[in-house]
């Protein structure tokens, strides 16, 4: 069965590859801190099933604990590591959840079912913000079963990205944020698509934009906001135009492969 990409929002996506469901730091509320959705419907309970859940870094839009109380009793649960130091709510629901948590660093896989989950890089400050200090980095993951498919997180652009990420089939790249001016440490459209070419996967699907916003903050920069996507669907047209780029809506799945 080809792999299927479903993207509820922000940065949380299923990847469905070889009979198992990967979630990718799961987000499901309407509002939190200064944020709220103001694009897609939230997600159904069908997006808090699955067999391994990744998390990027700590991040409270990534590693947001009311969603990770979502999931089933004793989820697998792949997280940076010093996550559970640095976030005593991990340790929470560890207890009470029951979930089973890995921590993981460049370099290490997780096997799940028929994957392979290899964590990578990332060019991201991964603290617990705002004062956490240093203890744990962002990581990207790759999912390997009968696709590669690439999770990059929170990242920018780094010099050896092609080297550190590998062969890959499927990328989900960051192409906006939940707020204006985004810095370096940060994949804009225009950044993702030089991306895109350095790691010339067959397909693409554009991630984490077009669904938080702070409050009060409709009219500052509203094309950070509402263009991302189909910004980088054009770069990455004229950067990279080998690769399929699939701009879904939220809720919206895809055949990568299939759809080739």
């Amino acid at each position: 069965m080809p792999v299927e990409v479903t993207w509820w929002g922000h940065a949380t996506c299923t990847i469905e590859d070889s009979g198992v469901r990967v979630l990718t730091d799961p987000l499901f509320v309407r509002r939190f801190a200064h944020l709220r959705r103001r694009r897609g419907e939230l997600p159904g309970p069908e997006a808090a099933v699955a067999d391994v859940v990744l998390v990027s870094h700590l991040h409270s839009d990534h590693l947001h604990l009311p969603s990770l109380a979502r999931l089933a009793p004793g989820s697998r649960l792949i997280v940076p590591t010093g996550a559970v130091r640095s976030v005593p709510g991990l340790r929470m629901l560890r207890a009470v959840r029951g979930l089973r948590i890995i921590e993981v660093a460049p370099g290490d896989v997780v096997r799940a079912g028929e994957l392979r989950v290899r964590a990578v890089p990332a060019l991201h400050d991964g603290r617990r913000l705002p004062m956490g200090p240093h203890r744990s980095p962002a990581l990207g993951y790759v999912v390997e079963g009968e696709a590669r498919t690439y999770f990059a997180g929170d990242t920018g652009l780094f010099d050896d990205m092609a080297g550190a990420v590998g062969p890959v089939d499927v990328a989900l790249l960051p192409v906006g944020g939940w707020g204006p001016y985004l810095g370096h440490s940060h994949l804009d459209a225009g950044r993702a698509a030089q991306a895109l070419a350095r790691l010339a996967p067959r397909s693409a699907v554009p991630v984490h934009y077009g669904t938080y916003w702070p409050v009060g903050m409709d009219a500052v920069r509203p094309h950070e906001f509402h263009s991302p996507g189909d910004e980088f669907v054009r770069k990455a047209a004229l950067l990279a135009p080998e690769v399929a780029v699939h701009r879904l809506s939220h809720g919206e799945q895809v055949r990568p492969e299939a759809a080739r």
